[in-house]
């Protein structure tokens, strides 16, 4: 089998997640409640996030754009471990429940990549609005509400084949559902405790450096997942 990479972006390929910054410092009571009902999971992912967003002007949108952009840190290691991917031509995707007006610039110098799946931003109303073009296939189990946003699993069926050996990177809420699909979870944070409370698969890790031994390891000594 060949691996295939799904990883998320906010708290996982940068160090902290980028829409918390946001939201902390932009509007942090309003949001905080929002944060909690997702974390209990008594509102959607989906809804959850667009209300987050809904509490922010247009008129904000250079101010926010300036603040992610000057504050997002990268994970070390990132670089080199989409750079052993690209020399084994191993597929990897991003996958997030972010937006893709701070997403695709941070990422720029990094790419390319084999795809970028996340949400994007409409600015022409009064408060900013979330699209969300990468909605539930019939098989979610949120199809009914297409409450994941930007649904992981979904995305994951669309592109990886039988072949595939699939590894999630992640480390929070919108990665859960994605984790039950993966061959192998690199998680940290809150994944870590669910991979464990539903015997998942898995790595912990702190830097991308911790990745790419994990991959090179599983490529050496196992066949099956082998080029």
């Amino acid at each position: 089998m060949k691996p295939i990479i799904f990883c998320d972006f906010d708290g996982t390929i940068t160090e902290t997640d980028n829409i918390v910054s946001l939201m902390t410092q932009f509007v942090p009571e309003e949001s905080e409640k929002i944060a909690t009902a997702m974390m209990e999971q008594t509102i959607t992912f989906k809804d959850g996030i667009s209300a987050m967003f809904e509490l922010l002007s247009t008129k904000q949108k250079d101010d926010v754009i300036h603040y992610l952009l000057n504050t997002a840190i990268i994970r070390k290691g990132f670089g080199d471990f989409v750079r052993f991917a690209q020399e084994k031509h191993i597929p990897f995707y991003i996958v997030s429940g972010g937006v893709d007006f701070f997403i695709e610039p941070l990422l720029e110098k990094y790419g390319p990549f084999s795809g970028i799946y996340c949400n994007s931003a409409d600015f022409s109303g009064q408060q900013i609005k979330l699209v969300f073009p990468n909605g539930c296939d019939e098989e979610c189990t949120k199809f009914e509400t297409q409450g994941c946003g930007c649904c992981k699993p979904s995305v994951m069926r669309q592109v990886a084949h039988s072949n595939h050996f699939k590894i999630v990177i992640g480390d929070s809420l919108s990665d859960f559902e994605a984790a039950k699909q993966a061959d192998l979870v690199l998680a940290r944070d809150h994944l870590i405790k669910r991979c464990k409370d539903l015997h998942l698969p898995y790595e912990s890790f702190e830097t991308f450096y911790d990745c790419l031994e994990v991959v090179k390891k599983l490529m050496e000594a196992d066949k099956a997942v082998s080029m």
